[in-house]
């Protein structure tokens, strides 16, 4: 791993995390490519940022937890191979319930290169901080779908103000949001804009 890439719970305090692609409980249903370990990985840029996200979530009884952060490049291409093999079925339903496979490319769920293996963009939510739990978003982590769409309608009203809840405080420690999926930031100051890494994950 680089030196200027660290371990969110080595850095982080109080952090909570499951990295979803280490095992097979994601939209392709197995282990994906390049996550050899349930740990997640990001710049030490990123780490701060998250860091002072935690605290502001830490003084109103919530917390973070984060599904991914760095995505090895392989990882990224192992979604590509997956999206473009004949439909199984197996998870569809949870993750991408209105839409075929064969588009997720087309309607940017999926791309080939992503922001992810910058090291600077994270997947997370916000979570009570005594037990863990999520909170109430709409919808889960990497559910292709509209109304995982920021301003989505189709949720309820406290489910939208969660939504807003953890955007305004991801925008304050200076993150910004992807459009399409209401978990998806990253930090605007990235240290790695135009630079797309492999190493695992391990």
């Amino acid at each position: 791993m680089r030196d200027d890439f660290a371990y969110l719970d080595e850095t982080v305090p109080g952090i909570r995390w499951d990295a979803t692609y280490a095992a097979a409980a994601n939209f392709v249903g197995a282990p994906v490519d390049g996550y050899l370990t349930n740990r997640v990985v990001g710049t030490r840029a990123l780490c701060a940022a998250l860091a002072e996200a935690q605290g502001k979530a830490a003084s109103i009884g919530l917390g973070l937890l984060v599904w991914d952060a760095y995505r090895p490049q392989r990882a990224v291409d192992h979604f590509l191979r997956w999206a473009a093999q004949p439909e199984d079925g197996r998870t569809k339903g949870d993750h991408y319930p209105n839409i075929d496979r064969s588009e997720m490319v087309a309607k940017q769920y999926v791309a080939p290169k992503s922001g992810h293996s910058r090291g600077s963009t994270v997947d997370l939510t916000l979570c009570r901080a005594g037990n863990g739990e999520p909170v109430p978003m709409g919808g889960h982590h990497d559910l292709m779908d509209p109304v995982s769409h920021h301003g989505a309608t189709g949720i309820t009203s406290a489910e939208a103000a969660n939504r807003a809840l953890l955007r305004s405080i991801m925008e304050d420690c200076g993150f910004v949001p992807y459009q399409w999926e209401w978990w998806h930031y990253t930090l605007k100051n990235e240290p790695h804009p135009d630079t797309y890494f492999d190493f695992p994950v391990a």
